[in-house]
């Protein structure tokens, strides 16, 4: 590698990240507004879950936008996202049936393929040999989003009613014109057009099917837990803690805030320690804090969320370093395969969240998916040790 290959471009990984960030503050307004269109539309717990998942289906589609990011710029494709996610995600108050809420989310779940998928290649590209360091702030875009969108739809909400959550539109169309002026340059695609992509597509999978699915036993243990708390989490609070909708949306972006503080050291640390070590401490510490969060009550709730929400979403970047850690020429095919099965899993575990909250309530499935989360425990052994 040579040393401007190795260079950590900081101001390009700080304008993905940015990227990131706008586009996925449109994407997290559907938990906080939740229990106002649970009580709108009559819906039980399990309809009010498939909404997020009808979210992830177009991740389905991620392999084929991995194929096209290997060969073609689509660096549009992460400039347009905002908008698409914007126009798509603020409709969902004005939404007179069921049916509208679930295109918009449909909608919504293609703009954030058509952004997921080459971004953490384009990060890849200008972090340099810091990549476990560069996902961290890429990652750290996306959380942070997920702690001020809460409180972007719910101030919304405060000031025009649910049905007036339309006017935020405008700002998703201005953050896609200024991304153009920014995003457009960064030209990180020409060593992917230099280079034909030597091994096909079934060869590149049967080489690393066993890793796969080492990584998707990860994820289905851990998103039981994960879609409890950052789709369900105001639900659970409001209807059946009996708190103040504002005060349940703050619990989420506190959360949601810490979990953009473990994302951003999770990654970096991983460069140091390794990607299994830190696999490890990630998902024996979740679990762990989980049974507290269940046990105690008052202030100490407030640590208790910090705790959790740092240590929830922290193997997210780990996970798309070791990815881009492989010696693959298909790099942006294989974050794909990852981003589907994150995507997958992830709407498969809200699915299931939402079906035993039905069957036996919130609370006993928060207590369920402490016990899934370990199961996460045997697949990270399987790990090497050494990264990549």
């Amino acid at each position: 590698m040579t040393e401007a290959k190795k260079k950590f471009q900081l101001g390009n990984v700080i304008i993905i990240s940015i990227t990131h960030l706008v586009h996925d503050i449109y994407s997290s307004f559907l938990a906080p507004i939740l229990p106002l269109l649970i009580s709108k539309f009559q819906l039980s717990l399990s309809l009010a879950g498939f909404l997020s998942v009808i979210g992830r289906l177009p991740s389905l589609l991620n392999p084929i936008v991995g194929i096209l990011a290997d060969k073609i710029s689509v660096r549009y494709f992460i400039i347009i996202s905002p908008s698409i996610t914007a126009v798509s995600m603020s409709l969902l108050g004005v939404a007179p049936s069921y049916v509208l809420l679930a295109i918009f989310c449909f909608i919504m779940g293609v703009s954030a393929t058509l952004f997921h998928v080459p971004a953490p290649v384009m990060i890849k590209h200008v972090a340099g040999d810091r990549v476990g360091k560069g996902m961290s702030f890429y990652m750290l875009g996306g959380e942070l989003a997920r702690t001020i969108g809460p409180m972007v739809i719910l101030g919304a909400v405060s000031l025009w009613e649910l049905e007036g959550s339309y006017r935020l539109i405008p700002f998703g169309i201005m953050a896609s014109l200024v991304l153009y002026l920014r995003v457009r340059n960064i030209k990180i695609s020409e060593d992917f057009k230099k280079k034909e992509a030597k091994t096909r597509l079934n060869k590149t999978l049967f080489m690393y099917f066993p890793f796969f699915i080492i990584l998707a036993g990860i994820t289905l243990s851990r998103s039981f837990m994960r879609g409890a708390l950052t789709s369900f989490l105001p639900t659970y609070l409001n209807l059946e803690k009996g708190k103040d909708l504002w005060i349940s949306g703050i619990s989420l972006s506190i959360i949601q805030l810490a979990g953009a503080a473990g994302t951003f050291l999770a990654g970096s640390l991983s460069d140091k320690i390794g990607r299994k070590t830190t696999l490890l401490i990630i998902c024996i510490a979740s679990p762990v804090f989980m049974v507290f969060f269940l046990i105690v009550e008052g202030i100490l709730v407030i640590p208790l969320l910090v705790l959790l929400g740092f240590s929830l979403t922290a193997a997210t970047p780990v996970l798309l370093a070791l990815v881009q850690d492989l010696d693959s020429d298909r790099p942006a095919f294989l974050n794909s395969i990852l981003m589907t099965i994150n995507f997958f899993l992830a709407a498969v575990g809200i699915m299931v969240v939402g079906l035993m909250g039905d069957w036996l309530g919130l609370e006993n499935t928060y207590r369920v998916s402490v016990v899934l989360a370990l199961a996460a425990i045997p697949f990270i052994l399987k790990l090497k040790s050494k990264n990549g």
